[in-house]
């Protein structure tokens, strides 16, 4: 206990909010958009995005969100479920339970480490894929931009789930900081990688031929995606605490995206193939599903 209240030192807190919010949000942010001011009289090389990606992209940010976020809470409820003596219950934005048992506690973590996870086997995946797909993609910046920040949230705010998990490992201030700042240092590895094969997903004829072209068909394919994903995400997780509904996307949007569109100003030919994503059906039943199952099967409560 002497450990966390170290860290919990208000000067510590400050010198590490001021550090994620520094690093996570300006640094990607500024550099951003520092770089596209050096390229603006570049040369507008030829090339269409069209309605249908970014829709396609949209419904597959929508849908991949909403499984990492249920991937997180299932992890949160199962081991639980194990404890003699514990009950919980599973809800479409959060979980619950009765009963005693300190081992609580850490598993209170589980869940972001389940979705840390889910993003590296997806970040496989889609190095493995020549011209990966979108929903491939968009399940790995999720289960990364997710999971990451609640690593150095949880050495800040000890009532974060991960702080709890925290206290109960007893890895002490130089731990949690130390875990902090190794997720903080992923942060940018993860972005730009993310950015590198989201243009490897580009088809032919779309308009990355440039840095200025690049930037914009970020913008296009993922900064809109994600921005107009937000009103969408609404519906999966109300009723809540309104700053609950909507803190999470907008913070995974800016900290994720921030670093991602850096990748816009890498140097070299950059060239689309194949024919562009058209698979709106699919995608949209699915997601349709899952709103549904959210809403009607989940937000009641599946208790374990």
């Amino acid at each position: 206990m002497a450990a966390r209240n170290a860290l919990s030192n208000p000067m510590t807190r400050l010198l590490l909010t001021i550090l994620f919010a520094s690093f996570g949000l300006l640094l990607p942010w500024g550099l951003a958009l520092s770089r596209r001011l050096q390229v603006k009289g570049e040369e507008v090389m030829p090339g269409r995005i069209g309605w249908r990606p970014v829709v396609h992209s949209l419904l597959a940010y929508v849908l991949s969100f909403n499984l990492t976020f249920f991937l997180q809470e299932l992890f949160l409820v199962l081991p639980k479920a194990l404890v003699p003596g514990l009950h919980p219950t599973l809800f479409h934005n959060d979980h619950d339970w009765t009963g005693d048992a300190p081992i609580a506690e850490l598993f209170q973590g589980t869940g972001a480490v389940a979705i840390l996870i889910s993003g590296l086997l997806f970040a496989r995946i889609a190095a493995k894929q020549a011209r990966p797909s979108l929903f491939v993609l968009w399940m790995a910046f999720h289960g990364l931009f997710q999971s990451l920040p609640q690593f150095i949230v949880g050495a800040i705010v000890a009532e974060n789930d991960v702080g709890r998990a925290y206290d109960y490992l007893g890895i002490g201030a130089v731990g949690e900081a130390a875990v902090a700042v190794l997720a903080l240092a992923a942060l940018p590895v993860a972005g730009l990688w993310l950015g590198r094969r989201f243009l490897a997903s580009a088809w032919e004829g779309a308009p990355i031929a440039s840095q200025r072209n690049r930037f914009g068909y970020f913008l296009w394919m993922a900064g809109f995606p994600a921005l107009a994903a937000v009103p969408i995400l609404i519906l999966f997780r109300a009723p809540r605490e309104l700053i609950e509904v909507l803190l999470p996307p907008m913070l995974v949007m800016l900290f994720g995206y921030g670093w991602m569109q850096l990748a816009a100003f890498r140097t070299g030919p950059v060239k689309g193939e194949g024919e562009p994503p058209r698979r709106l059906v699919s995608l949209l039943v699915a997601t349709l599903l899952l709103l549904a199952s959210f809403q009607l099967v989940l937000r009641p409560g599946i208790s374990f």
